[in-house]
């Protein structure tokens, strides 16, 4: 089954301002993709690696990526297509409280 990489993109204020039993379904649903299996989890401080030519590893702490809203988290699912994949991650708390979900199929 094809496997697609989820990346949640949400603030606190959009999470705040998000009626409660919208927030509810939404975690219901998180809770529902992750009993079927989907490994989930919540952004953490990202560290830049890098290793040019294999000279020799340099990191730094901060994020790569810039988006106007915050990484919230992490997700890879299995879906039958890319629609699937978007139906599944369309009720998550990202995508109901005013952030955005991207899926990337993974080739």
């Amino acid at each position: 089954m094809p496997r697609f990489i989820t990346i949640g993109y949400g603030d606190q204020e959009g999470y705040d301002r998000t009626p409660q039993p919208i927030k509810d379904v939404a975690h219901e649903r998180d809770a529902k993709l992750v009993s079927e299996g989907v490994l989930m989890g919540i952004a953490g401080t990202p560290v830049q690696v890098r290793n040019p030519e294999g000279a020799g590893v340099a990191t730094r702490e901060g994020s790569f990526m810039k988006s106007a809203l915050p990484v919230a988290g992490f997700a890879v699912i299995e879906a039958d297509d890319l629609e699937d994949a978007i139906r599944k991650v369309s009720g998550v708390p990202c995508a109901v409280a005013h952030g955005v979900v991207e899926v990337w199929p993974l080739e």
